[in-house]
């Protein structure tokens, strides 16, 4: 396979998931409100991402129990970025400095944001994107702190989403 079809596979399998994703959360907001679909759709992350980490991981080939050093995080983050952040969802991934994750998202063209903004939810969405990521650096066992601290989507107010996660080793 070339590196260019690896690229759009990739696209098309994160497109898929994300449509899944948004519809599952769609219909749970039908059903049962906005509140218990952001509650349940965190609680979805957070038992998933376990799982997902064992998986990156042994698909990475990295056989240590916990990641360790930063440079361990970063192997780890890139290689799952590759196949879990693909290029529609707007958002670049950076380490500036040393122990710093950084994110940031095209202004108002974060996906979730878009997705939410569509079907008028986003003054009650629960932000997952970032949530899923911090639920995979406790997954690794690694201590951090993130600013700004979410909960609502931060595009709602202003146009841009971009913070830093500092891991601890």
């Amino acid at each position: 396979m070339k590196p260019s079809e690896k690229k759009e596979l990739i696209e098309l399998l994160g497109k898929c998931w994300m449509t899944h994703d948004g519809m599952w959360f769609y219909h749970c907001y039908q059903e049962l409100g906005i509140q218990k679909a952001c509650e349940i759709n965190k609680a979805a992350i957070r038992s998933l991402a376990p799982l997902e980490v064992g998986r990156i991981k042994k698909f990475l080939g990295i056989e240590k129990e916990r990641v360790e050093t930063f440079e361990e995080f970063k192997y780890f983050f890139e290689g799952a970025s590759e196949l879990f952040i693909p290029d529609f969802m707007n958002a670049t991934m950076s380490f500036p400095r040393e122990n710093v994750l950084h994110w940031e998202f095209k202004p108002k063209e974060c996906f979730a944001y878009k997705g939410m903004q569509r079907i008028g939810l986003i003054n009650e969405y629960e932000c997952g994107v970032i949530y899923r990521i911090e639920c995979w650096i406790e997954s690794l066992g690694i201590k951090y702190d993130v600013n700004p601290r979410i909960k609502k989507c931060l595009m709602r107010d202003n146009a841009n989403c971009s913070g830093d996660l500092t891991v601890y080793f």
